[in-house]
């Protein structure tokens, strides 16, 4: 009789966590990464036939890895998945690893005492490893998205510059082959450990941001509490960057980080998903002089689809960045950054493009240029920047 309670009880116990993988965890990624206008999207047929001529897309940031989403197959909800850029013509998606992220987040002042992470990993059933190790998920997320791309012929991982070119080619032979490349924002996830940047390099990350939304062994975030510059450990890290020749983000970098960054790498450095404090001032945003620092080392400058960069939920605000962005320092600096998936309200998913470059039309930019920011920019950096 115990016996059998025992198997009840655990049966009870395996369908409560099926519950929360295959419907609670999906509920609870709907709820954090809406879009503000609905679907069915009403298009232009100018912005249509436009989206159709350019040859490469790209996007500098989403956070799909964060959910536990098969990235193969269509979904109703979240921002992205294989299907859904294949359909919005998107080329180049990058994917970020997080792997913290404290309670009552703000872009203000957040101290590293809390978690919310670690509850999503774990309603996610995801590995026990993972529960208690950021390096782990970033690891989990990693293996994660080469799985995808494993399981999925029209779908590439990227980590070099002969890759990326292979790429192209597919590209070239059939526009349903997507690339993607591996970030990690946030160097909390090293653990401290100067190692584990040879180790993400090894997994495949290329991009990496020395802080995310509080400081941590790495130096400041714009949003934390002491907003300090770089660490000993910290510059031994972006010297190892160096060294392979990984990508150095700032988003979410104090300004004191980035003025050392720049400091000590002559390599360019770019920002994934940011706004301008030009349209929306804030310490989340890259001042006249950061966008020039940017501009200066030949880096890219991502302008995200969110209010935090923004300032607004209109598609008229992420076209404002962009206007003063290229005012600034030119539109050869200026790509796609859209934070897709980051727990964001955004205008739409990766379906939705056409929406952004009627705005972009209205507004004057030509169409050599938005060729440029949709992803000419981005590719041309990929092909100077990603290592041999």
């Amino acid at each position: 009789m115990i016996k059998k309670i025992l198997i009840a009880l655990a049966l009870l116990i395996i369908i409560g966590i099926c519950v929360v993988v295959f419907y609670v965890a999906d509920q609870v990624d709907a709820g954090f990464n809406p879009t503000y206008i609905e679907k069915p999207y009403s298009f232009t047929e100018r912005s249509v036939k436009l989206l159709e001529r350019l040859d490469f897309v790209g996007d500098m940031h989403c956070d799909a890895m964060m959910w536990q989403r098969n990235m193969n197959k269509r979904h109703n909800f979240g921002h992205v998945d294989i299907p859904r850029l294949q359909e919005g013509n998107i080329a180049f998606q990058a994917f970020t690893m997080v792997t913290k992220s404290p309670d009552g987040l703000n872009n203000d002042t957040n101290d590293a005492n809390s978690d919310r992470i670690t509850g999503l990993v774990i309603g996610q059933a995801k590995p026990i490893s993972t529960w208690f190790s950021l390096f782990a998920r970033a690891k989990n997320q990693c293996n994660r998205l080469r799985r995808a791309a494993n399981n999925n012929e029209f779908f590439s991982l990227i980590g070099s510059k002969g890759e990326f070119e292979q790429f192209l080619e597919k590209r070239k032979q059939n526009r349903k082959h997507v690339g993607a490349f591996l970030g990690a924002e946030g160097g909390h996830c090293l653990e401290g450990n100067i190692e584990n940047v040879q180790k993400l390099f090894d997994l495949g990350v290329r991009m990496f941001g020395p802080t995310h939304f509080f400081d941590n062994e790495l130096g400041g975030s714009a949003h934390g509490v002491k907003k300090d510059g770089l660490t000993p450990f910290g510059k031994n890290v972006i010297r190892e960057m160096d060294r392979l020749g990984m990508i150095i983000d700032i988003s979410h970098s104090s300004s004191k980080i980035i003025k050392d960054i720049v400091s000590m790498t002559d390599r360019p450095i770019i920002t994934s998903h940011t706004g301008v404090d030009g349209t929306c001032p804030s310490n989340r945003n890259l001042s006249d002089e950061e966008l020039q620092l940017i501009a200066q080392s030949g880096g890219l400058v991502g302008i995200g689809f969110f209010e935090l960069a923004t300032c607004a939920n209109t598609i008229q605000s992420i076209v404002d960045a962009m206007l003063y962005t290229k005012k600034i320092i030119g539109v050869e600096y200026i790509c796609l950054g859209s934070d897709f998936d980051g727990t964001v309200n955004t205008p739409f998913d990766a379906t939705g493009l056409p929406l952004l470059i009627e705005s972009m039309l209205e507004n004057g930019f030509t169409e050599e240029e938005i060729r440029l920011i949709m992803g000419e920019n981005l590719k041309q950096f990929f092909l100077k920047n990603l290592p041999d």
